[in-house]
């Protein structure tokens, strides 16, 4: 029998495992859900749209990502393509649908900058738009979606709107994992509190990014953050820190990506993400333990409790097992994925536990992030 102390310690355990669990849950529901496109009869002229899509060898991706941008019910906008010195065909699939698309090339990328943001940055210098619409390569529009993020950000009076996507998940390890990373972005970022007016809270999808000119240029648009590799978490912080007002809905019907084709390019994409370019030792240190406590040890209370012969324990534990896997099995199904996956889910914290101690040993060597075939050093 376990000792009175060490039981009520593990149910102690046990329960706050659960409130922690229900975190993304309790943020899932409050995420507003844009299900219907927004198509209203405009009262005055549709104010004028510049997407402008960064593509660095996309060749794969950018057809698809054109052809949903030109169709396009939005009746004022214009498609510019920022093409980053590609070598796999993208500026011949770009110029395949010009005139309809503005086809510019990237001028050589500044030291200091990550080249994202210099593509982003010299669209926007071309653009003529009164909204600008920053997109991937790899996001397919839906014919509303354009039409949808600007009467939100007219009715909400929002000087930045993102939307979240539906990921496509294709191979078996995007069906493990990018469930997992989806809980960890909209933990770590609280991405509904976005939408409170007070909060602090200030994140972005530069998936789908729409923004006011006037406010871009006011905080000082890509310019601004040019170092910066998570650059529309950026761009929303330099928004909130101005006062300016942020949108944030989850809208898998009007806006679909494929994030990653490859294992190994959701290898280096999700390092990216985890590392970002400013180092903490610190912070991924405690992002293991917190993954390892929260996520693998509470698997061990059920075993605990039956070799101690301890009631309470084995009770707790047996609650966890359900709930943990009970869990995400239900947020695969909900971010539109194989819920059967959702029984993987320790195999998906090893990959992002691997990716953290991954992190953790590039920054203490000072190893340079890599992305795109580009390379990024990482700073304090």
């Amino acid at each position: 029998m376990l000792p009175l102390a060490w039981t009520v310690l593990l149910v102690a355990y046990a329960i706050l495992v659960l409130v922690v669990q229900g975190v993304p849950l309790y943020l899932a529901a409050q995420m507003p859900h844009l299900r219907e496109p927004r198509r209203p009869t405009p009262t005055a002229p549709a104010p004028f749209v510049s997407v402008i899509v960064p593509a660095r060898n996309e060749r794969e991706d950018l057809g698809s990502c054109l052809d949903g941008l030109l169709s396009q019910t939005y009746p004022s906008l214009e498609v510019l393509v920022v093409d980053g010195e590609s070598t796999d065909g993208t500026r011949e699939v770009a110029q395949a649908r010009e005139p309809r698309i503005n086809l510019l090339g990237e001028p050589p990328l500044p030291d200091g900058w990550v080249g994202k943001n210099w593509a982003c940055w010299t669209g926007a210098q071309k653009a003529r738009g009164e909204f600008l619409l920053f997109t991937d390569a790899d996001v397919r529009a839906g014919p509303d979606a354009v039409w949808t993020a600007v009467e939100w950000a007219q009715s909400e009076r929002a000087d930045l709107v993102t939307f979240a996507t539906r990921i496509e998940m294709v191979g078996a390890w995007e069906k493990i994992v990018l469930p997992f990373y989806i809980q960890m972005v909209l933990t770590y970022f609280r991405t509904p509190r976005v939408n409170r007016p007070n909060s602090k809270a200030a994140m972005a999808n530069g998936q789908f990014l729409l923004v006011r000119r006037s406010a871009y240029e006011e905080t000082g648009g890509h310019k601004a953050i040019q170092g910066r590799i998570l650059e529309d978490v950026a761009l929303a912080q330099r928004f909130r820190a101005a006062g300016k007002v942020l949108r944030v809905a989850w809208a898998p019907e009007l806006v679909t990506t494929r994030m990653y084709r490859t294992p190994q390019e959701m290898y280096e994409g999700i390092l990216k993400t985890v590392s970002g370019v400013r180092f903490s030792a610190a912070r991924q240190l405690a992002f293991a333990c917190g993954l390892v406590a929260f996520y693998w040890l509470p698997l061990t209370l059920l075993p605990i409790g039956l070799l101690a012969g301890s009631v309470w324990v084995t009770v707790w534990g047996a609650i966890l097992w359900v709930a943990l896997f009970g869990k995400h099995v239900a947020f695969n199904r909900a971010a539109r994925g194989s819920a059967a996956y959702g029984l993987l889910f320790p195999v998906a914290v090893g990959y992002y536990l691997v990716l953290v101690l991954v992190s953790l040993g590039r920054g203490i060597r000072g190893r340079p992030l890599e992305w795109k075939g580009r390379f990024y050093r990482m700073g304090n």
